[in-house]
């Protein structure tokens, strides 16, 4: 029951890292890389260790998520421009 737990977790962690890296849409990525701090926290905990899990889940996916998210409000969306000279 143990073993299945790992694998299922450690899955959810490279499918969310994958997906992070995947998207184009940037809230989309940093949406993911929550997940993946979320299953690093569940993993940390499975393996006994609640004081780290505790850490990684408000700073990983609590703190940063929130900084990410400010940041690319804050930021715009970018303009492509067309190339040339604007004539």
């Amino acid at each position: 029951m143990n073993n299945m737990l790992h694998i299922v977790v450690l899955a959810l962690l490279v499918l969310s890292a994958f997906f992070a890296l995947w998207f184009k849409d940037l809230i989309s990525s940093v949406i993911a890389l929550a997940v993946f701090s979320v299953m690093t926290a569940l993993e940390f905990y499975i393996l006994q260790a609640p004081d780290v899990a505790i850490a990684e889940a408000a700073i990983g996916a609590g703190l940063s998520t929130a900084i990410f998210i400010i940041a690319i409000r804050a930021c715009g969306k970018v303009k492509k421009s067309d190339g040339g000279d604007g004539r």
